[in-house]
């Protein structure tokens, strides 16, 4: 038996939340832009202080977003509830900026799991709590295994393109050009693969809820479908998206000592590609305008064909929907 989730947030309550982004973010990122194509002298106190409000508005859109998502979300017929205060948010969003800056982006990992837990462990269904388990330091490990590499391959490559540059070898450049691209490209992958990992580790009750994933076949699964999208030219996307999306939910367990359930998504590959491609041209023709009905209406379409299925044992518990990668 399939236990389904649902979306009940709709384009006109998610609007609001949509023009707090226009004011407090794309405006100050046009400002900015418009500033520094001039060719007079602008002020960099007022940089500063476009900087400082898209950021801080950044984090403010992403908190009511949230909670927004969380509370319109639902397992058989069961709200999420969400309980965290703006004010407690705010606190760590600054703090973990302020850490973040004196160790130089050390504190880093910490503070993107701090904000994480926040959100997770805030959350309830049926009364009872959710509770986040990734460490900050395994985050810090895979950002240290990961993007380091990427940086001193970058570095490296970047100071022989510069000395190739200075003979004249301009076709030796272009090449280095493309292979610091395509080392990029490759590490990224395991990159994505790993943070996802990490960020899908949660306790519902005596529920453990994580992936049962293998590194290479994931990774491969993550590769064709960007291949795939960067060949059609990003025509392709919308269905890579939801067969990762199929191919991870499939992998995600709920498991306790006595039960084990399962996660899925019904995919309709032509249907669902015609559908989440008809919302992202009507975004794109109503410049962002239409965007919260067609972030919510593919919402409801992608969780409404999410559910859970016992896999062991016949008793059955609710459980987190798994996150769906942005």
């Amino acid at each position: 038996m399939k236990d389904y989730f649902n979306f009940s947030l709709t384009g006109k309550k998610f609007l609001p939340i949509w023009l707090l982004f226009y004011v407090l973010v794309l405006t100050p990122y046009v400002a900015i832009i418009i500033f520094a194509d001039r060719k007079t002298d602008t002020p960099s106190l007022w940089l500063g202080v476009l900087l400082l409000i898209m950021v801080v508005g950044s984090f403010v859109f992403y908190f009511y977003m949230a909670k927004l998502f969380i509370e319109h979300t639902h397992y058989k017929d069961q709200p999420l509830l969400f309980s965290g205060k703006f004010s407690s948010y705010i606190g760590k969003v600054l703090l973990g900026f302020l850490l973040s800056m004196i160790t130089l982006g050390v504190y880093m990992a910490w503070f993107i799991r701090n904000i994480i837990r926040f959100f997770i462990d805030q959350t309830t269904l049926n009364n009872a709590p959710f509770s986040f388990k990734g460490r900050g330091v395994m985050l810090f490990v895979i950002f240290l295994l990961t993007l380091l590499p990427i940086m001193v391959v970058a570095f490296i490559m970047g100071s022989v393109m510069a000395v190739q540059g200075l003979n004249g070898g301009e076709m030796s450049t272009g090449i280095i050009t493309v292979l610091i691209q395509a080392i990029i490209f490759v590490v990224m992958i395991p990159y994505m693969y790993y943070v996802y990992k990490w960020m899908v580790d949660a306790e519902y009750k005596d529920y453990r809820i994580e992936w049962k994933t293998q590194f290479w076949p994931s990774c491969l699964q993550i590769l064709i479908q960007i291949l795939l999208t960067l060949i059609t030219l990003g025509i392709y996307f919308p269905l890579a998206y939801l067969k990762l999306y199929k191919y991870f939910a499939e992998r995600t367990f709920a498991e306790s000592p006595t039960r084990k359930l399962s996660f899925g998504y019904e995919l309709e590959s032509k249907a669902d590609f015609l559908f989440v491609w008809g919302q992202t041209l009507l975004s794109i023709i109503t410049f962002g305008i239409y965007y919260p009905w067609a972030i919510t209406k593919i919402g409801k379409r992608v969780l409404s064909k999410t559910y859970t299925q016992v896999v062991s044992d016949s008793m059955e518990q609710p459980v987190m929907p798994p996150p769906v990668p942005l």
